[in-house]
C-alpha cells in the first residue's frame, strides 16, 4: 500500500465506442459521480467526462476509498446505460488505469492536460465551452453544484505552499493553448507515476518487488516510472506505439491512496 499520492484515473468505454456521445449520458455520469463522492472519503481535484472515456483526479485518506468509488460510480452507470438504451454487454473495456502525480507543477501539468482533453480532440476551441469537465471549477467560474475539492486542488497545485487562485489557473490553461500545448502525453495514462527524479525513483523503490519497472526521463524535466513494455501484453507495444488499454489490475486497485483530509460535502 501507498500513501502520499495524487491519482489520475482513466477509463475508457468498450472497445473505444462513443457510449458518452449525448449529453444527457454525461450529465447522468456527472451526477451520479456527484452523489458517490459525498461521504465516499474521495477528495475529487479536476476531471473531464468526454465522449469515450473518463478522467479523474483523485485523492483519499482510506487506501480502499478509490477504488471503492470507482466500483460504485462505473457498475452503477454502465447498469444505467444499458437499461436506457436498451442494450446488453460491458460498457467500459476492462479496468481503469492508474497515475500517480506529485503535486506542484507536475500536478498543474497533468490538470490543464485533462482540461485540454476535448480540445485536443476538436470538439471545443476552450475548456470552458466543455462543460462536462473541472474547469469552470477550478478557475473561479462555477461555484454550485460542484465535484471537486477547490480548496485541496489549489493547495494541491501549489504544492503545499499557499493556493492557486482560480484567474492563476485560467491563466495558464490559456497559456497551453498560445503555445499549441495540445500534443497526447502516454505518460499521463500509461505510467505508474509522474513527478520529479527523487520522486519516481521512491515510488520504485516501494513497488519494485512487485513488478518490473523502467523509469524515463522527458526533455523537460519530467520523470515517470513505468512497466515494462512487455508487462503490458505479448511481445509489449512497438517503440513510441501508444498503448490503448490497460491489461493488468493498476497499483491503486491493488491498495495504494494519498492521506488527506475528508472532502467537503458537495451540494
Amino acid at each position: 500500500m501507498l500513501a502520499g499520492y495524487a491519482y489520475h484515473l482513466t477509463h475508457r468505454c468498450h472497445d473505444q465506442e462513443w457510449l458518452l456521445k449525448l449529453a444527457g449520458d454525461r450529465d447522468e455520469y456527472r451526477t451520479r459521480l456527484r452523489r458517490a463522492l459525498r461521504g465516499s472519503g474521495v477528495s475529487l481535484l479536476n476531471y473531464c467526462i468526454t465522449r469515450n472515456h473518463v478522467h479523474l483526479l483523485a485523492t483519499a485518506r482510506d487506501p480502499e476509498a478509490i477504488p471503492g468509488l470507482m466500483q460504485r460510480v462505473q457498475g452503477e452507470h454502465a447498469e444505467c446505460y444499458n437499461r436506457r438504451h436498451d442494450r446488453t454487454g460491458a460498457f467500459w473495456d476492462g479496468r481503469y488505469h492508474c497515475t500517480m502525480v506529485e503535486s506542484g507543477r507536475h500536478l498543474w501539468n497533468c490538470a490543464t492536460y485533462i482540461d485540454l482533453n476535448m480540445v485536443r480532440a476538436g470538439a471545443v476551441a476552450h475548456p470552458r465551452m466543455w462543460r462536462w469537465c473541472g474547469f469552470d471549477e477550478l478557475s473561479g467560474r462555477r461555484s454550485r453544484y460542484r465535484l471537486l475539492d477547490r480548496d485541496l486542488a489549489a493547495e494541491y497545485l501549489a504544492g503545499g505552499s499557499g493556493g492557486v487562485t482560480g484567474s492563476e489557473y485560467e491563466e495558464a490553461v490559456n497559456a497551453a493553448l498560445a503555445r499549441g500545448g495540445l500534443a497526447r502525453e502516454p505518460a499521463w495514462t500509461e505510467s505508474i507515476g509522474v513527478g520529479s527524479q527523487a520522486f519516481v525513483d521512491g515510488i520504485a523503490g516501494q513497488v519494485r518487488d512487485r513488478v518490473r519497472l523502467e523509469i524515463v526521463e522527458s526533455p523537460h524535466g519530467q520523470w515517470t516510472v513505468r512497466e515494462e513494455a512487455a508487462a503490458y501484453g505479448r511481445g509489449g507495444p512497438r517503440p513510441g506505439k501508444v498503448q490503448d488499454r490497460v491489461r493488468r489490475p493498476s497499483l491503486c486497485e491493488r491498495g495504494a491512496s494519498k492521506a488527506t483530509k475528508v472532502p467537503q460535502d458537495y451540494r
